[in-house]
């Protein structure tokens, strides 16, 4: 490991997580798809049994957990997701003067960040909401939360995917460099499962609702007793529609349904596996090399949590073996994919355990195609 290492001199000082009160296993969501499978297949019979449509094939539990390693998932709400007759989760509009649902979790995990950092809203100037979703357009979600606790200062909204965590990150850290801010709070609310199509065998098992929070700050004015110093930041974005999700304010104009499959997420799984793992691997070589450290220099990786074979891939292209679960730790196997929450969560359960020096890195990857990363130390 290099002597000396590069510094920006911005550091995590703390992390937050809020997870669900309600769980869906695998086992309940193959029995509600299977269920609704059988009832479409006898609907549409005589279609299926002169070829003007297909059979709707069935799932199984050994199906999902071989195909991603994913045994259950904490939602917002179970209501409507396991109804056959509905196929997603129920939600019901709340009135603008109220707390929207997503401020509302990202605010549950704000506090826990801000406590492990030993910050009030008086030390934090910033607030940065990057997740795969937010669920209007404008007034911004970071605003509402800034607003919630009472955070002077400004707040913005961004939007990568798989990658937003990390980017958003990125924006923190840049901020704090560039000294527009003193202190920022950046949050991920992943209020995922109002865009899973629950009738797609080959989705609707994927994902999991989750908010995870971070503070960034300059390492003088840090006060933890848990703190990464971050040595370095490195992004990527290549061009891909293999995973997409067209939902938006044109659909009004297009004259579509707004709600079509197309506009759920959707993904050509195969070409995002065989595309993107060797990019990933590729990427944390070289921020690693960037900075004179290799692979093996680092104690812990969190890694993006969407699928088991897509990390083990990764981690064996980057360190010629597979890893423990000490170096990277799986967390998709309970939370499912989180979106971009998935590095944040494995981060805030699995970094207390480090010693002072020890190297990690925090890397995301996928639709963009993305992947972003973050090199740090601790303190």
């Amino acid at each position: 490991m290099a002597a000396t290492l590069p510094s920006t001199g911005i550091v995590i000082s703390g992390s937050g997580l809020w997870t669900p009160p309600n769980v869906i296993t695998n086992a309940e969501l193959v029995a509600s798809y299977n269920a609704w499978v059988e009832k479409y297949n006898a609907e549409h019979a005589a279609e299926i049994a002169s070829g003007k449509m297909e059979e709707k094939p069935t799932s199984s539990e050994r199906f999902i957990e071989k195909a991603s390693g994913i045994k259950s998932r904490f939602v917002y709400t179970r209501e409507g997701i396991l109804d056959i007759d509905r196929m997603r989760p129920k939600f019901p509009e709340r009135k603008e003067e109220e707390l929207s649902n997503q401020a509302e979790i990202a605010v549950y995990a704000a506090r826990e960040a801000m406590a492990a950092a030993g910050k009030t809203a008086a030390d934090i100037d910033a607030v940065i909401v990057a997740c795969a979703y937010t669920q209007r357009a404008y007034p911004a979600i970071a605003i509402e939360v800034q607003n919630e606790l009472g955070i002077e200062g400004f707040g913005f909204d961004m939007l990568l995917a798989c990658s937003a965590a990390t980017f958003g990150l990125h924006r923190a850290c840049d901020s704090l460099l560039a000294g527009s801010a003193k202190c920022v709070l950046a949050v991920n609310p992943e209020l995922v499962t109002p865009q899973v199509n629950f009738r797609d065998r080959d989705s609707h098992f994927i994902f999991g609702d989750v908010s995870t929070a971070v503070i960034l700050e300059r390492a003088e004015t840090c006060t933890s007793a848990n703190s990464y110093e971050i040595l370095g930041t490195r992004a990527l974005t290549k061009y891909s529609i293999n995973i997409r999700s067209n939902f938006g304010h044109m659909s009004y104009a297009n004259d579509v349904d707004p709600f079509g499959p197309d506009k759920l997420f959707h993904q050509s799984g195969r070409k995002v596996f065989e595309e993107v793992s060797p990019v990933a691997a590729k990427h944390m070589s070289d921020h690693l090399a960037s900075l004179g450290l290799t692979p093996k220099d680092v104690r812990r990786f969190w890694i993006h949590q969407a699928n088991i074979n897509m990390n083990k891939r990764v981690m064996k292209q980057l360190l010629g073996e597979e890893p423990s679960e000490d170096v990277a730790p799986t967390i998709l196997d309970r939370y499912a994919n989180t979106a971009s929450a998935g590095s944040i969560i494995a981060f805030n359960l699995y970094n207390g355990d480090l010693k002072k020096g020890d190297i990690g890195v925090i890397c995301s990857f996928g639709a963009g195609y993305s992947v972003g990363s973050l090199v740090v130390r601790r303190r």
